[in-house]
């Protein structure tokens, strides 16, 4: 039995004499050129199984890609960008083609940079409000938002205890004063949401916990100093 599975008699041995049997010679012959046909059988399977994913993986980019640029090109349009602009210049398709020449892994490999192209134009026409801080690191990001509104109502407070003293204009201020640290990291994770979104799917890093921090530390202290300046 050899690897292709084809059943052959075995060759005949014990001759009479000590030379080499041509039927024996015929039969190595013919092993070793089963095995190399087996071997060439299994490595075009593997290649055609190889080549049949990628042909598949190809078209799935490919849908990704037309239902990404759809979207986009009407956009650009409504932004006033000629139709003639949204469309590739002879020189582009002819590099295009040229990338894409080495079958389907290179056409997959240039379909998937195709979409990484595509979302980046996605963050940019979708970005809201703040597009290039959008990109920032989380906190310093946030701190743009949260470090306003923690220090409305420390101010307010410094202010009205200078212009009014000890009095019951300064005692109601701290009082108010008290719940405005969650009202404060509230409207901060609201805003953070809204203007640093790239896209409406998106999540945003809202760094809650430093945001609380940040709205607290300002009153605490500006309550404990104000309360100081009271008892003093």
């Amino acid at each position: 039995m050899s690897e292709t599975g084809v059943a052959v008699p075995a060759p005949r041995s014990g001759g009479p004499t000590a030379e080499v049997d041509p039927a024996q010679a015929a039969w190595a012959d013919y092993v070793a050129a089963a095995r190399q046909l087996d071997g060439v059988r299994r490595a075009a399977a593997t290649a055609a199984s190889e080549q049949a994913r990628s042909v598949a993986a190809a078209r799935e980019e490919l849908t990704a890609v037309r239902e990404r640029l759809a979207p986009q090109q009407s956009r650009l349009r409504e932004l006033g960008v000629p139709a003639i602009s949204l469309a590739p210049t002879p020189p582009e398709v002819t590099e295009s083609v040229r990338s894409m020449a080495g079958g389907p892994a290179a056409v997959l490999a240039a379909l998937r940079a195709a979409r990484g192209w595509a979302e980046a134009a996605d963050d940019t026409l979708a970005a809201r409000g703040l597009p290039r801080l959008a990109r920032w690191p989380a906190r310093p990001r946030n701190l743009l938002v949260y470090g306003p509104l923690a220090l409305v109502v420390p101010l307010v407070q410094v202010v009205l205890f200078l212009a009014t003293g000890t009095g019951p204009v300064s005692i109601l201020a701290l009082v108010i004063g008290l719940p405005m640290p969650a009202v404060a990291f509230m409207a901060g994770w609201l805003a953070v949401g809204r203007l640093f979104r790239p896209r409406p799917e998106d999540r945003v890093d809202r760094t809650p916990r430093f945001g609380a921090l940040l709205c607290l530390v300002p009153a605490v202290l500006t309550t404990a100093g104000l309360v100081l300046a009271m008892l003093g």
